[in-house]
């Protein structure tokens, strides 16, 4: 049976704080860091928003760039950053030999037209004739209310010229997680040499924070970290603009072409547990002790979302393993759904290459001064789903 190993070789970032790794990195381990927020577009809620981005830096095309909206942008941006860091883009023959797995999520719907069926409904009694008289005559191209999921892999593969297979993964955190799972799966297998994979979430949208408020768990009143929220009024979520995208290899396509090797992906694994009665805490334990933690301090970067049940649950099953010292990045960059776990396994893939660990991201975070061989990314949905991986040291 093969089983290759699988490296991480290109990282694209995009958050509140900037773009790229290096970026991240200088801001995540200066000390006293602070979060950028924006409290007055959305009130009550707080959103950390995008960086001001020259798109035209990945995006060529004036009319590509005009015909997506900014969630495909960015995630197509991002894309891009990982493909240059990891000197595949504008190499043809390793573009059309590379294959993609995206977690995306439905789109931005059109606000004008669902509130155009809204006021027209008011003064309308069949409304049945209606819906067809909108459906016919203001749905999209892609006769459908919001940008299609898929979109994202098809603007990636038009402008970046990744025409291998494409996958794409909906289901919020979980299909983050199923996007790295699978891409390492596919290449440890020896389907895959290397693959594109990671997502991208775009916050600064009223459709976007309904789908969060609509199940109450977004936070209200001023910010607070991740870890500080409990009790706090609202869910606890606060939701940040970004993405992130990373190249995975095969250890020796990677070493064939000369290229630098940030860290080895580990085990990644996942779940669905059922989490009533203290269920989710048991799964997360489990997860973990399948992820085959190394002895010793272990720095691990946390997901987690804000949202108080699976939040408390993550951070016991945390604390139970007194060698681990977790870092909540959504208290930096926000919570950014599909791209939450391929953003927690870059920043770990960082940590490892440079031979050192990142700050407290907020206070009571416990330290962690050593130089981390192995770390932990963690994404435990807010409602549902649960996954980890563990990054290391190339061998």
């Amino acid at each position: 049976m093969v089983n290759r190993d699988v490296v991480i070789s290109g990282i694209g970032l995009v958050s509140s704080l900037g773009e790229g790794g290096d970026a991240h990195w200088d801001k995540m381990t200066a000390p006293g860091v602070a979060p950028v927020t924006d409290a007055e577009r959305f009130h009550p809620y707080v959103v950390h928003p995008l960086p001001e981005i020259d798109w035209g830096l990945q995006i060529a095309k004036r009319g590509d760039q005009r015909q997506m909206e900014t969630w495909q942008r960015l995630g197509t941006y991002t894309a891009g950053m990982a493909l240059d860091d990891a000197g595949i883009k504008g190499n043809d023959d390793l573009t059309a030999t590379m294959d993609m797995v995206v977690a995306a999520g439905g789109g931005e719907r059109d606000e004008a037209v669902d509130a155009g069926v809204l006021a027209a409904s008011e003064n309308r009694t069949d409304r049945d004739v209606l819906l067809n008289e909108k459906l016919t005559t203001e749905l999209r191209p892609t006769l459908f209310l919001a940008q299609l999921s898929n979109l994202l892999a098809g603007n990636i593969s038009i402008v970046h010229k990744v025409t291998g297979s494409s996958r794409t993964f909906m289901g919020e955190e979980g299909a983050g997680v199923a996007a790295i799972e699978t891409a390492a799966a596919r290449i440890r297998s020896g389907q895959s040499t290397h693959v594109l994979v990671g997502g991208s979430f775009q916050t600064e949208h009223p459709d976007m924070l309904l789908g969060y408020e609509l199940g109450r768990y977004l936070h209200r009143g001023p910010w607070k970290p991740v870890w500080q929220r409990q009790g706090s009024e609202g869910g606890g979520v606060v939701t940040g603009s970004g993405g992130a995208f990373l190249v995975l290899e095969a250890r020796e396509h990677a070493e064939a072409r000369g290229q630098n090797i940030y860290a080895q992906l580990g085990p990644v694994v996942s779940g669905r547990t059922r989490r009533r009665n203290g269920g989710l805490e048991a799964g997360i334990a489990e997860l973990i002790s399948r992820t085959e933690l190394p002895g010793g301090e272990l720095l691990a970067i946390s997901g987690a979302s804000g949202a108080h049940a699976a939040t408390a649950a993550e951070k016991a099953a945390l604390e139970a393993n007194p060698a681990i010292a977790a870092r909540a990045l959504s208290s930096l960059t926000g919570h950014m759904k599909e791209a939450q776990f391929p953003f927690a396994v870059a920043l770990a893939a960082l940590a490892v290459s440079r031979g050192a660990g990142y700050p407290a991201f907020e206070a009571g975070e416990k330290a962690f001064a050593g130089k981390p061989a192995s770390v932990l990314a963690t994404a435990v949905g807010y409602h549902q789903f649960e996954g980890m991986a563990l990054v290391s040291a190339p061998r």
